[in-house]
């Protein structure tokens, strides 16, 4: 499953708070960029301290977290930022990626399914929808080829949909 690029919310933030702010946004995706994770949450956590409302960056701590494989402070800061403005895909598109990430394949279907009732045209939540989709139908037919391993036809279509899902971007 695929992230959201963070450039629409650096460019919104730049655009309405001015130059200070997207600097913060720059700085902060430099060290990200770098491979600072640290170093980046650090800057985050302290710009929120004095900015707890600035959505792009709440947003950017919840990646930063993210890559850091911190998945249960991800999922909160991505829940707390969904139920702020639960108008927004993103968070919710986020919220999937840590679901799937930790196999619960059926919360991740919901968070993408309220991500696409918020923009119907993001195409990340639909292609994640997709292979979560493909997720829960190789549970499914692996519980029923465990109770008919002689099902060739099964079998082969576990072995194409594994496949596909094998070649999908993390």
């Amino acid at each position: 499953m695929t992230k959201l690029p963070l450039a629409r919310w650096l460019i919104l933030a730049a655009f309405i708070a001015g130059p200070a702010l997207a600097d913060e946004h720059a700085d902060v995706q430099a060290l990200v960029t770098q491979g600072q994770l640290p170093a980046a949450l650090e800057r985050a956590d302290k710009w929120l301290v004095a900015q707890p409302k600035d959505v792009p960056m709440r947003f950017l701590r919840g990646l930063i977290l993210m890559d850091l494989r911190r998945d249960d402070a991800a999922l909160a800061a991505f829940t707390e930022l969904g139920a702020d403005h639960p108008d927004l895909p993103e968070p919710f598109n986020n919220i999937a990626l840590l679901q799937a990430r930790a196999g619960r394949l059926e919360l991740a279907r919901g968070a993408l399914e309220t991500a696409l009732r918020n923009d119907p045209a993001h195409v990340l939540a639909r292609r994640n929808l997709g292979e979560v989709y493909l997720r829960l139908a190789v549970q499914a037919w692996e519980r029923v080829a465990a109770q008919t391993p002689t099902d060739t036809q099964l079998q082969q279509r576990l072995r194409a949909v594994r496949e596909v899902l094998s070649t999908a971007p993390r």
